[in-house]
């Protein structure tokens, strides 16, 4: 290089550069895209903010004189989660064990197993809550058995997961005594995988505890019937009331869950 020639330092190359560009233009022709298919009337979207102010000045003060008609549906919201996570466990350690490669009887239940776990997982607990409820009719038991169901999938592929992990030594020293599958696996894999089934039954009831609080606003029981109906009737300083029992009932269960953890591990 002659003297006088200035270097310039660049932190990408002129062809990172470009792929860079390429990217972020990408992006926003996407964004774009996406926000101009919504057809998103502008005039509302710009009058949001008086109208939240405007809902939250009719929320308070809070009709705390409701309060004793919440707890009721407060303690049926509870139970949903509850039942809803030992029925979710009893349903999905079956289907665990076959999505598990070192567990799995053959290719057949492994992908009958692949299959569940995933259609379980990919529908949402509202929907669940809709065709629970067109098959059992309104209330508790449609919200226990769609909390479940939702929660399948979520629990088989932790459990899989963990039964692939175990070490394989203590299985094999069982193996060698003549043991069957159903002794090998009470012996040699339970235990191992005891600390995971407790960390995934405080984390997945915690979920089901805040999902089963709004399950109610299809008709499956819980708090959601009560901000159902207190919504339909314009009742906001009732609906304050039930979003603050919500709101306590999500703090004790994220408490709660988060000292049990801290016990399992």
């Amino acid at each position: 290089m002659s003297e006088g020639t200035e270097q310039v330092w660049r932190r990408h190359t002129r062809q990172e550069s470009l792929q860079r560009f390429s990217i972020q233009f990408g992006l926003t022709a996407i964004l774009v895209w996406a926000v101009a298919t919504l057809d998103i009337y502008w005039p509302f979207a710009l009058d949001a903010p008086r109208q939240a102010l405007d809902l939250a000045r009719r929320m308070v003060p809070p009709d705390w004189a409701f309060t004793p008609h919440v707890l009721q549906p407060l303690l049926e919201t509870i139970n949903i989660a509850t039942l809803g996570t030992l029925l979710a466990f009893v349903l999905a350690f079956p289907i665990a064990i076959m999505n598990a490669r070192n567990t799995s009887y053959n290719v057949l239940t492994f992908w009958v197993a692949r299959v569940i776990v995933v259609a379980t997982r990919s529908v949402n607990e509202l929907v669940w809550g809709l065709i629970f409820v067109v098959i059992f009719g309104p209330g508790a038991m449609a919200g226990t058995v769609a909390i479940a169901v939702r929660s399948i999938g979520f629990v088989a592929k932790l459990l899989a997961e963990a039964i692939e992990e175990i070490d394989r030594g203590q299985v094999e020293a069982i193996e060698a005594t003549g043991a069957n599958r159903s002794k090998v696996f009470l012996v040699a894999i339970l235990p191992q995988i005891m600390p995971a089934i407790m960390g995934v039954a405080v984390y997945r009831l915690d979920i089901n505890i805040r999902q089963s609080s709004v399950i109610g606003l299809v008709g499956a029981g819980g708090l959601g019937i009560v901000l159902t109906g207190a919504m339909n009737l314009f009742r906001w300083n009732r609906v304050a009331v039930i979003l603050v029992a919500i709101f306590l009932v999500v703090v004790a269960s994220e408490t709660i869950s988060a000292a049990l953890r801290k016990r399992v591990t």
